[in-house]
């Protein structure tokens, strides 16, 4: 491997790594060296060379190391592409760039980003036009259901392109694979006549999992009917292991012989999972909660395939914001485009990586928050310590390599500003930031000018129509006088965020405000029409001392409520 790589000389870091991604590397790396080498003696010499960076010698050393390590992600294209998808993708990437660390980035590894686009049309997404037409291709592969935009080859490959573009703009390092090329190509026919061969003991895995009804008829063979084209849950009527056939009955009645090879079968989702897993190496790959027993029952099948499961866990599920589970066929998630309308690509993944296992909402209100805390990672990480940094969700993010600056000006002061100033465009925005960082420009600072953009966005479209302004108290009008009085005393050219939020201090205080944050829910209620803001002090340096004190007088007289 090159030496600039950001993965090598970390080994000894990555082995003490309490970050959840090194976490699962070691599980990895104990796994491959389980089920790769035959002895004890060989896993202790691995460990060893392996512990001390030294991963080189280990695979020169023992052939069971030779091969790759295969990561995947699996997709369901039966709806538009959303931040959930893109989950797997993401966190997948951060465990394997997690285990390129503790290897010292001298072991080869690929991702496969794997589309389950042969699967049955079940369900016509509630998002979509054309919901008549794609009504008439219900139970055909994806790869056959006609695009309801008109643009794609079909509904399938449309929205596997729509994945794709957006894991290239952001720079995942993939293999994009489809379960209708694999299928027809012949890339799976070795595993699929041994589970043709190995049916009944599939079938003693699968049938106490199903109900009575289900299990009177269940195949782990689908196949697509010559005449109508669609998916088939039909029984296996007749089994011929050497010619490599079942015969099944198809939608008209006729008995039909097939061969489970080429494309001509699909098999049911979870011994797909397992001989997927089985025809393509898997060694790790993760899934949400709900399928906990799902991966149990495909990882027995995987062995009775002749293949090792993967390792993998299992991480809590994102919600929408009424706290339901995100659907594709219900397309209540947010989509990948409605983020990158108000935040950057970093925000989201920064966003993605923070604990895995606990369930957290996904909607617009999380938003800038994710800009905010990213953006004080990236500042924090500058003066953090090798050990620390890779503790750090940025250098997870950025795939070892976070930006060296990010934002002299936090995206909720900038979504105050485009509020409280009526911004319509970038550049009324630039009039205030210039006044406040004199050799501050679009060109010298992009990040500030991405965000600027995001912030007028945002409030356009989220904040402007739910705006509320309240009357002062009496409490609270006498303070904001009181705190206009006292930046009247500040030099007129004051852009210090800390003196003038020295100031707001003392006014809660010397108003005695109870707990003092109602006296910041004040200033932001009165003064800005929202529950919470950025500190004060900096929103008034960008903002302008003379505009902030005519802001407080306006307040104080409960001008701003009328």
């Amino acid at each position: 491997m090159a030496s600039s790589s950001p993965f090598t000389g970390l080994s000894t870091a990555a082995l003490n790594g309490r970050a959840w991604p090194f976490e699962q590397a070691r599980n990895l790396l104990a796994r491959l060296l389980k089920s790769r080498l035959d002895t004890d003696a060989e896993r202790d010499l691995a460990s060893s060379l392996i512990h001390t960076g030294k991963t080189g010698e280990a695979r020169a050393a023992l052939e069971g190391l030779q091969r790759e390590v295969i990561f995947e992600t699996g997709y369901g294209p039966s709806g538009l592409p959303h931040i959930g998808t893109f989950n797997e993708v993401l966190r997948t990437t951060m465990v394997r760039n997690a285990f390129r660390a503790l290897t010292g980035d001298q072991w080869p590894t690929r991702l496969y980003c794997f589309s389950d686009d042969m699967d049955g049309f079940r369900k016509v997404p509630e998002n979509v036009p054309n919901r008549d037409q794609m009504a008439e291709d219900l139970g055909k592969p994806l790869t056959e259901v006609r695009d309801p935009f008109g643009a794609g080859e079909s509904f399938g490959r449309a929205n596997n392109a729509r994945l794709r573009a957006f894991l290239d703009q952001y720079g995942f390092d993939y293999e994009f694979l489809s379960a209708t090329d694999c299928y027809r190509s012949g890339r799976f026919d070795e595993i699929l006549l041994r589970a043709l061969e190995r049916f009944d003991d599939i079938q003693a895995i699968m049938l106490p999992t199903l109900g009575p009804d289900r299990r009177a008829t269940y195949s782990p063979f689908l196949p697509i009917s010559p005449t109508t084209g669609r998916v088939l849950q039909a029984p296996t009527l007749e089994r011929n292991v050497e010619a490599g056939t079942i015969v099944f009955e198809d939608e008209d009645g006729t008995r039909v012989e097939t061969p489970v090879t080429g494309g001509r079968v699909k098999m049911q989702w979870k011994p797909d999972w397992a001989m997927r897993w089985a025809a393509l190496g898997v060694d790790y790959e993760m899934s949400g909660k709900d399928h906990i027993d799902n991966v149990k029952v495909s990882s027995r099948i995987c062995r009775v395939l002749g293949g090792t499961p993967p390792e993998g866990f299992n991480y809590e599920l994102f919600l929408d914001g009424e706290g339901r589970k995100i659907s594709k066929s219900l397309g209540n998630g947010l989509s990948i485009e409605e983020w990158l309308r108000y935040g950057t690509p970093d925000s989201l993944a920064f966003y993605i990586y923070a604990s895995p296992k606990s369930a957290k909402k996904l909607h617009f209100d999380v938003i800038p928050r994710a800009v905010d805390d990213y953006l004080g990672q990236i500042e924090a990480y500058q003066g953090q310590e090798p050990a620390q940094r890779i503790e750090n969700p940025v250098w997870h993010v950025h795939q070892g390599q976070p930006p060296q600056a990010a934002s002299p000006v936090p995206f909720s002061l900038l979504l105050n500003l485009a509020s409280v100033a009526n911004a319509a465009d970038k550049d009324a925005l630039w009039a205030y930031i210039s006044r406040y960082l004199p050799n501050a420009t679009p060109e010298t600072e992009p990040t500030l000018d991405q965000l600027a953009g995001y912030a007028l966005n945002y409030y356009e479209d989220r904040v402007k129509a739910s705006k509320a302004f309240r009357a002062p108290t009496e409490q609270e009008a006498a303070a904001f006088r009181d705190l206009a009085g006292r930046l009247r005393a500040l030099p007129a050219d004051t852009t210090d965020g800390e003196v003038i939020q020295n100031e707001v201090y003392a006014v809660g205080k010397e108003h005695a405000f109870e707990p003092l944050r109602a006296w910041f829910a004040g200033l932001y209620e009165v003064l800005l029409g929202a529950s919470q803001g950025p500190r004060f002090g900096s929103f008034a340096a960008i903002y302008g001392l003379e505009r902030t004190i005519d802001l407080l007088e306006r307040g104080a007289n409960g001008e701003l409520a009328a």
